[in-house]
């Protein structure tokens, strides 16, 4: 399974549409810690290719990231990072 941000060359059919997302509260005392959206990344990246394994895909191409700093008035900040991209499978010479 692999995900990349380009088209790929190689015959195929698209198999949709998939999407994950991952958030991180961030404490009080580590409220600027932004370095943790690494973490999101690795979380939303393996989602991605679960549920395109589920749907036997062999890749994803035109993955997208959004972040976001979610401010909630009773909590601390959330980090929210949302992954998609297009499912595809290859089509097998017979």
């Amino acid at each position: 399974m692999f995900l990349s941000t380009e088209d790929y060359p190689q015959a195929h059919k698209v198999l949709g549409v998939v999407d994950a997302t991952a958030h991180l509260m961030l404490p009080s005392d580590a409220i600027d810690s932004f370095e943790s959206m690494d973490q999101l990344f690795s979380e939303v990246q393996q989602k991605l290719r679960e549920r395109a394994t589920e749907k036997e895909a062999d890749g994803i191409v035109g993955v997208r990231f959004n972040t976001n700093v979610a401010n909630v008035q009773v909590a601390p900040k959330f980090l929210v990072l949302t992954g998609y991209g297009t499912m595809i499978q290859f089509i097998k010479d017979k």
